[in-house]
């Protein structure tokens, strides 16, 4: 079966015949069987050349690259072969008729809003008094179809997210210090938790677009601009509440990540190496869970549900059936 690998050592990956090798700076060597990659994940200061990124583009596998302070930075992708001119063509017009692109942001921040919603109804009920800040996300809920432009749904999403956040310090069975989110650079551990989890979601999501027809640049939600893939960034809002924040609250609230996780480096916070293996051995873990598909009838992985979303995100732009964005049923 095929996995995502993560590689946190310095080293130098390359092509050996028809596998992958790690040579570590010791001199030490790993074989890593091409045929069980999925994707990988660089958290290191790992060379590599031409000729393995001609070997990854021929075997279909992404590379996603991460700096010293564990910011994404970058992915190689294989040249696309799931090419199809009707679906950029229509994925094109729904960016650029507003009242196409609007219908589609909505139903993503439908979607998010709902399962952030999920996240707090669940600890409300495990004894955490969490009642108003549903109320008041209810009601934002409701003005989400009354926005008429991007900057007014983006501004919605933004007073949820903030009435979310404010749950977190409840939520959380540690004495944490989060009283917003902060990105450049995160200045406590939880923000820093929140930014390397949430880029590894929107890879995760990057890597599932490309097993689809559809163009990562052309987005509905966040804006297309150069440098990022920002229909990673749509889909990836949708999935975060139930695979990036439920990981955090488990890792925090069962003490597998604390402050004794990070480094301080000239004040910014980095995750130390046996912290990130322990994130992304629980996230890969978290991405095999399965759950059984109301409209499939059979059981599918968290990873899975990510396609499923791509596929019916291709069946709305295509004229087949209306988009719903997904929303936690169990």
């Amino acid at each position: 079966m095929k996995q995502a690998y993560y590689i946190f050592s310095n080293g130098i990956l390359k092509r050996n015949d028809n596998t992958l090798q790690l040579v570590y700076e010791d001199g030490q060597k790993k074989d890593i069987p091409i045929e069980r990659v999925d994707e990988l994940y660089i958290l290191g200061e790992t060379s590599v050349n031409t000729k393995l990124l001609d070997f990854l583009a021929k075997n279909n596998i992404c590379i996603h690259f991460y700096n010293y302070y564990e910011y994404y930075v970058g992915s190689f992708t294989p040249r696309e072969s799931l090419v199809s001119g009707k679906v950029l063509i229509c994925q094109v017009q729904h960016n650029q008729d507003h009242g196409k692109r609007m219908a589609l942001a909505k139903a993503v921040i439908q979607a998010a809003s709902y399962n952030i919603y999920r996240n707090i109804r669940y600890y409300n009920k495990r004894g955490k008094d969490l009642e108003s800040h549903m109320a008041r996300i209810e009601n934002l809920r409701d003005s989400i179809n009354y926005c008429e432009n991007i900057e007014e749904l983006m501004g919605v999403e933004g007073n949820i997210r903030k009435i979310y956040y404010d749950t977190w310090e409840t939520i959380i069975n540690q004495q944490i210090d989060f009283r917003k989110r902060v990105k450049h650079p995160p200045d406590n551990m939880i923000n820093s938790l929140i930014s390397f989890i949430n880029s590894l979601v929107y890879t995760k999501v990057l890597s599932e677009i490309y097993k689809t027809q559809l163009n990562p640049t052309v987005s509905f939600l966040h804006e297309p601009s150069t440098k990022r893939f920002s229909l990673s960034l749509d889909i990836a809002e949708v999935f975060k509440p139930l695979i990036a924040d439920r990981l955090i609250f488990t890792l925090l609230n069962k003490n597998m990540i604390n402050e004794k996780s990070f480094d301080v480096d000239q004040y910014y916070l980095r995750l130390k190496p046996q912290a990130l293996k322990l994130i992304t051995n629980e996230l890969d873990q978290k991405l095999k869970t399965t759950i059984k598909h109301r409209d499939l009838g059979r059981d599918v992985s968290y990873q899975y549900l990510i396609r499923l979303e791509l596929y019916k995100l291709i069946k709305h732009i295509i004229g087949e059936k209306p988009y719903q964005g997904f929303k936690i049923w169990w």
